[in-house]
């Protein structure tokens, strides 16, 4: 290892990037490519001999940027913002220098302890309940994705629930169990719920949320009162704050007291609205998190943190620990009791120094910049709203208690397949991009504020590029 050659070629790296940020804004959105498109600019074999990294850098533009869909231009309103800031990327530098696996504590105490400080003050910043801290008998973890967050919590609530049904009859056996077990999902809730049961091999039921696609408890009392009847064993519910198709928030009350009732694990997505709870007008949605057992949400969806860097909370971290604890000796050390192994705590066993991201972002922008940069993208979504209101021809759609970042729209009183057929036409046209969902039989688009680079320039053309092409497919 060389590290005057690092200084030199993270130079030329970091040179690439800030020129590629520079330019984001004039090139187009999507990749104009087809599939199987590097396989005919690269060779087949790796090269035998060591080249220089110039000419690595020098590929970049004619190989690997064709191929990339540009998330944080300031035209891509796609899926849900990605995070990034420049002191993200540089502590993403400082954990692969540093490249150690943070599986325990001995393994890198620093690794362990910063992760436990940065996920509490992330906490507090939420005004989350106190047993989330890892003060008390809870705590926070960062996950590599909300995906990998619901299995766990879901393996958690499958262990707890076969201890105690162990007790009652010593006899069963998770196979046996696992023929009863059944979890709950709003029909509104992210695909990972359904991978989720299809991994732990549990049936799962969606619960249909009322007109404005919210969750509510007496549903799920329904739901639970027939299954019980037909032999099944409800354990886990997913309760989602800020749903993908239309930004929805379920009704943590009323679901949280069927939880309470009936003795199920309540886990909360909230993947994408989590972040804006830091700013207090937002907290109210989280009326009702007293009931969970876990919370989830992706701080590298909108708090300027890169990929990946999914927080996780536990009300009680020794159902986890229970669920995951395997325990050789290798990696037995003598400070097991009075520090946290995430390794217990999570699929893999290995992990990287994530929470310096958390910390150099915390640190940079302060909790004051983080809501400023949250506040923005609301305002434009806001503004979005303003421009597409005085077209009567358009209607926002299933407007939820707060859209954040997001927008809903369709053309008014028209079928879905010509609402297809516009959204087809706009990424045709190439200058934004946008992603439908179907909601309650309704074809819809969605407008996501995704850049950093966002500002209300880029949604009055977003807008002027919406008019002009539905002027055109209307006039045809």
């Amino acid at each position: 290892m060389d590290s005057d050659a690092l200084v030199s070629c993270g130079a030329m790296m970091l040179q690439f990037v800030a020129e590629y940020w520079r330019s984001i804004e004039k090139r187009p959105v999507v990749a104009n490519v087809q599939p199987g498109y590097l396989r005919q600019l690269l060779p087949a074999q790796a090269p035998e001999q060591a080249e220089s990294f110039s000419s690595i850098i020098n590929d970049l533009e004619s190989t690997i940027m064709p191929g990339i869909t540009h998330w944080h231009s300031p035209n891509f309103y796609a899926y849900f913002p990605t995070a990034l800031s420049y002191p993200a990327i540089c502590a993403d530098i400082l954990s692969g220098g540093i490249a150690c696996i943070g599986f325990s504590w001995i393994a890198s105490p620093a690794c362990t302890e910063l992760e436990a400080i940065v996920m509490d003050w992330l906490a507090k910043a939420m005004n989350l309940p106190e047993f989330f801290l890892s003060t008390g008998n809870g705590g926070g973890i960062i996950q590599g994705t909300a995906s990998e967050a619901t299995i766990v919590a879901l393996l958690a609530a499958r262990s707890r629930i076969f201890k105690e049904k162990k007790t009652e009859d010593p006899t069963l056996t998770l196979g046996r169990l696992l023929d009863q077990l059944i979890i709950y999902c709003s029909d509104q809730a992210h695909s990972s719920v359904d991978r989720a049961a299809l991994i732990l091999g549990c049936r799962s039921r969606k619960i249909t949320s009322d007109s404005d696609c919210v969750m509510r408890g007496e549903q799920i009392e329904i739901a639970i009162a027939e299954d019980r009847a037909q032999g099944l064993i409800p354990f886990f519910i997913v309760a989602t704050l800020g749903t993908t198709p239309t930004c929805a928030f379920d009704d943590l009350v009323t679901v949280g007291r069927v939880c309470e009732k009936e003795h199920l694990w309540m886990h909360i997505d909230a993947a994408y609205a989590g972040n804006a709870f830091i700013c207090p007008e937002y907290q109210y949605l989280l009326n009702g998190v007293e009931y969970a057992e876990s919370f989830n949400f992706n701080p590298h969806k909108w708090m300027l943190v890169n990929f990946d860097c999914s927080a996780m909370y536990l009300k009680d971290r020794t159902h986890f620990i229970d669920a995951f604890n395997v325990d050789p000796l290798y990696l037995k050390h003598a400070f097991q009791s009075s520090a946290p192994d995430y390794r217990h705590w999570q699929i893999p066993l290995g992990r990287r120094f994530r929470s310096l991201k958390l910390w150099f972002v915390f640190r940079s922008f302060g909790l004051d910049g983080l809501r400023a940069y949250i506040r923005k993208h609301i305002q434009l979504a806001n503004y979005f709203i303003s421009l597409i209101s005085k077209d009567n021809r358009f209607e926002i759609v299933f407007t939820a208690a707060a859209q954040l970042g997001l927008v809903c729209f369709r053309l008014k009183n028209s079928s879905n397949e010509l609402n297809e057929r516009l959204l087809k036409a706009l990424n045709d046209d190439k200058r934004i991009y946008l992603v439908p969902s179907m909601v309650k039989q309704k074809y819809i688009l969605r407008l996501a504020i995704c850049s950093w680079l966002a500002d209300e320039k880029h949604v009055k053309f977003a807008w002027d590029v919406i008019e002009q092409v539905t002027n055109k497919l209307l006039s045809e």
